[in-house]
């Protein structure tokens, strides 16, 4: 052991020194804004085509269902690649598959700015879909292993980031549009999101550094005293052997891992989480066709006042998301999330209540607070919960079912769409609002009623007694109940 090194002799004191940091300073604050930077990406990536979704018809002469299938194919990917992403990141680590996502997304980039048809352009919106699938589980596990306790409700920053992607392409693309480049616009959009995806496919692998909470979870304390000393500017040193705490509840079977967090406490903790998850999604889509509407009347129905009514919208995301961090440590995220679904809920009702009856400022100012409520609550939350409420070899798995969980209820949602304007026909728009309202309202229900909050606990799961394990995974040593904190006890 090196002399003046800080001792590391288990999960305990990695954990400890981490929240003993006054905040996410140096090469780790590089590595928690690269991480973010994937999440741009993924959103960047996911609405390169939305902006140019009218040119790229004509310009391919695209039947109905030619877009449909393409629009939803990433979608459809990335509830497969989720849970796989998770399950390579518990397994191999973080870094590795954080990587192969970014070539995964530059490639099927890169494929569709070529593409000369539809069926080309599927195979590169299935490379999208698998980075985004990989990428997202894994990143938020790598922000919540990065963030000390006192900072945790900070993991919502990305959904401001998602936001800010979304506009960033739809400022981009009203350039592309002033350059006159005519239905082509959409291969501007895509290439733009190759040349982005190449430069953070870089940077991550020039710069990420293995997360120690991981390494030393897996028993690995030289590479987590190793990867400590690199991210920290300090120098660490693993315990001799004999000094080591092993750790006692650590999941050792693979992919059977996943069915952990639907156990003991970790059950009530993945029904929040995904109930957080799918609510937010089926109720942002549930207005998704309405917004275009609004967005017609005031700015008009060509390609670049469209575009400045969907930013106007976005704008409220953007807001909402970069003060969701805010709010999720002011109300902790359990209770940010059940407050946002009742306002969304409101706003449902106002639409149901009194649309067509509204005037034109109440008719926009509606949906904007609809926009407002969800990304400043629920719409960053469910993602937070699942990647703060599971330990290390867990997380990212956890976050990868729990996400599909959320891009089934997207996509049923999605689907049903289609099926609004015939229900809208059937029962009228008001009658829609008030059935779709009763999603926020449960959502509600469910989030005041499960008392599990990560960023009020004060229980890291890392080091939590009595969390769930298979009985063959149970260690011999030192039981878990005489593990020292290892807060003021890092001896040199």
């Amino acid at each position: 052991m090196q002399p003046n090194a800080l001792k590391i002799r288990g999960i305990d004191d990695v954990i400890a020194y981490l929240d003993s940091r006054q905040g996410i300073k140096g090469r780790a604050a590089v590595i928690w804004w690269l991480a973010l930077g994937g999440l741009f990406l993924d959103a960047f990536s996911n609405s390169a085509l939305s902006a140019g979704l009218g040119p790229m018809t004509r310009n391919l002469s695209l039947s109905a269902a030619q877009v449909a299938l393409m629009t939803s194919m990433a979608s459809w990917v990335a509830i497969a690649f989720n849970p796989i992403g998770g399950w390579m990141a518990d397994r191999w680590g973080r870094i590795r598959p954080l990587i192969l996502a970014k070539v995964l997304a530059v490639t099927g980039a890169v494929i569709v700015v070529f593409a000369p048809g539809f069926e080309t352009i599927l195979v590169g919106r299935f490379f999208v879909g698998a980075a985004y699938g990989i990428d997202f589980a894994i990143a938020m596990a790598v922000l919540a292993e990065f963030t000390p306790a006192r900072f945790k409700s900070r993991l919502n920053t990305w959904q401001g980031m998602w936001y800010l992607a979304v506009c960033s392409n739809l400022l981009l693309a009203l350039m592309f549009y002033s350059w006159n480049v005519g239905d082509s616009i959409w291969r501007y959009s895509v290439a733009a999101t190759a040349v982005f995806g190449l430069a953070i496919l870089l940077l991550q692998f020039a710069l990420l550094v293995e997360s120690p909470v991981w390494l030393a979870r897996k028993e690995r304390l030289d590479e987590a005293a190793a990867a400590m000393s690199r991210i920290y500017a300090e120098r660490f040193a693993a315990a001799p052997r004999h000094e080591r705490v092993p750790v006692t509840n650590q999941a050792r079977r693979g992919a059977a891992n996943v069915l952990l967090i639907f156990r003991g406490v970790y059950l009530p903790r993945t029904i929040l989480a995904a109930t957080v998850q799918i609510g937010q999604s089926i109720q942002y889509f549930a207005v998704g066709w309405y917004l275009p509407l609004i967005s017609a009347t005031l700015f008009g129905k060509d390609f670049a006042q469209a575009t400045i009514g969907a930013l106007a919208f976005n704008v409220f995301g953007i807001f909402g998301g970069f003060l969701s961090p805010w709010i999720g440590r002011k109300l902790g995220l359990r209770r940010a999330s059940a407050f946002g679904f009742a306002m969304v809920f409101l706003m449902l009702l106002t639409l149901g209540l009194f649309h067509g009856r509204m005037p034109l400022w109440l008719a926009v100012a509606v949906p904007s607070l609809f926009i407002l409520f969800h990304s400043g609550g629920p719409g960053a939350n469910g993602k937070s919960l699942s990647s703060l409420s599971f330990r290390s070899e867990l997380r990212a798995g956890a976050n990868g079912i729990i996400g599909a969980l959320g891009a089934i209820g997207a996509i049923g949602a999605a689907l049903g769409l289609l099926v609004f304007p015939l229900f809208r026909e059937k029962y009228g728009l008001e009658h829609t609002f008030l059935i779709l309202s009763a999603v926020p309202l449960v959502a509600s229900a469910i989030c005041f009623a499960i008392r599990w909050d990560p960023t009020r606990t004060g229980i890291n799961p890392d080091n939590e007694a009595g969390a769930p394990q298979f009985k063959d995974d149970a260690r011999t040593g030192i039981p878990s109940d005489s593990l020292q904190p290892a807060v003021g006890k890092m001896n040199r």
